[in-house]
């Protein structure tokens, strides 16, 4: 189908693109962050865990366009313009809590003892806004474009991944606090 004079499937590629590259500035930020945040006592937590975030997301990526190129998914109108709103959503979300966190918000498990827990911005309603987001970002970006396996493959994924994280997470921050979690790790 065509799009203002364009294949649906290479724009929907080069939005994919987009994201990649939305991903990797953030990688950058969020090695920036780390390496400030340990300069003050931070520690990282089961890195072991986030080699499968890396792979998962960055498969993700690939499966995207793939299943919408190799299996022809069609594209929908109405779906896509829905997806697009929750992507939208997703993407304030996002941001809302990575500005909220600052230099606290990382991409890995990063403690930082004795340092109160966030509760403004998205803390006020949610634990780990980002989580909800990428879990937002999961179904809706292959959904954009009707690639479905993609997104129940990879949505389930992601919830063993994030039930793993969060828990990783959690313990974590119990424990360097004292009881009082902080905020790390893109919650």
């Amino acid at each position: 189908m065509a799009l203002l004079g364009a294949d649906t499937r290479v724009l929907y590629t080069l939005l994919i693109a987009g994201v990649a590259a939305q991903r990797l500035v953030e990688l950058q930020l969020s090695q920036r962050h780390q390496r400030a945040l340990e300069e003050r006592g931070a520690v990282e937590v089961a890195p072991r865990q986030y080699r499968a975030m890396v792979l998962l997301h960055g498969a993700f990526l690939i499966a995207c366009p793939l299943e919408v190129w190799w299996l022809r998914r069609p594209f929908r109108p109405v779906l896509a313009v829905a997806m697009a709103a929750l992507l939208v959503a997703a993407q304030v979300l996002r941001y809302w809590a990575i500005a909220t966190l600052g230099e606290r918000w990382t991409t890995r498990i990063v403690c930082l003892p004795g340092v109160p827990l966030v509760s403004g911005g998205p803390y006020r309603f949610l634990r780990h806004p980002n989580y909800l987001a990428v879990a937002v970002e999961m179904a809706a970006l292959p959904l954009l474009h009707g690639a479905w396996l993609t997104a129940a493959v990879f949505s389930a994924a992601d919830a063993a991944v994030l039930a793993v994280r969060i828990r990783e997470e959690e313990s974590a921050l119990a424990r360097i606090s004292g009881g009082a979690p902080a905020p790390a790790a893109g919650r």
